[in-house]
């Protein structure tokens, strides 16, 4: 194997060997989330007037399970590393920048897309939920893996402690994630706090993403694509010139 082929193998392997907690835990969470809120507001709450809302929930339970698990993966693995101070046995390589900006978000992509793969397997019998476009569905779960596992990378070399990688994913990476339209379509706020929701680029991942599966969405899949497209493209600009600097991890 070629370097970044083999840093992606050892960053897959690190989520892999504690798959009961890196994979199994987040599905059985996305369950209870499905369980009580379906089971709680399923004759109260009508999306679209077709579809019901235990339907509605699954594929933005789905891919807050895929972005989670993305930020998660590459920013717990570089934090750990920097505290551990194992980060040394790689900076000693000979490995480019791009070496590591592709190892790490490929790695966060795969346990993103295995985790939300999980969770549709899982949550898919409780609705039978159909695919109308399974290629919208590929690409925004791709994409979304990619930009929260490229937003993991920022953080993990940025964040010196694990109390600043709490702050990060609790007051930033959580938030917009709740608040995206994962348990409601945004039709159904007022107008101020649809206009806000428009400035949430998790917004866009979520609802193009749902569009693959019901055909309808709040906006258009290809509005959704652009914007979370130029999102990635300005987030990895940021992640390969950390690397390349070596920001906080050379010193």
């Amino acid at each position: 194997m070629t370097g970044w082929q083999t840093l992606f193998y050892k960053e897959v392997l690190r989520f892999w060997k504690v798959g009961f907690q890196t994979v199994a835990a987040p599905v059985l969470t996305a369950v209870l989330y499905l369980l009580i809120f379906g089971h709680v507001l399923e004759d109260k709450v009508k999306i679209y007037d077709t579809i019901g809302y235990t339907a509605f929930l699954v594929p933005g339970l789905v891919m807050m399970s895929v972005l989670q698990n993305a930020f998660a993966n590459s920013s717990s693995s570089l934090i750990q590393s920097k505290i551990m101070g194992s980060l040394v046995f790689v900076l000693l390589t000979p490995l480019s920048h791009w070496s590591w900006f592709v190892a790490y978000v490929g790695s966060s992509v795969v346990r993103g897309v295995l985790v939300g793969f999980g969770v549709f397997l899982v949550t898919v019998g409780f609705t039978g939920v159909h695919m109308v476009a399974p290629l919208w569905i590929v690409v925004f779960a791709v994409l979304g893996a990619a930009l929260l596992g490229t937003l993991g990378v920022i953080a993990g070399l940025w964040a010196e402690k694990f109390d600043q990688m709490a702050a990060f994913q609790n007051f930033l990476i959580m938030p917009m994630t709740f608040l995206s339209g994962v348990f409601y379509s945004i039709h159904s706020l007022p107008s101020f706090w649809q206009t806000v929701s428009h400035l949430n680029p998790f917004f866009y991942m979520i609802d193009g993403f749902r569009y693959g599966f019901f055909g309808i969405s709040d906006i258009s899949p290809w509005t959704s694509l652009a914007i979370v497209g130029t999102a990635l493209v300005v987030v990895s600009a940021i992640a390969v010139h950390l690397l390349r600097i070596g920001y906080k991890i050379r010193n």
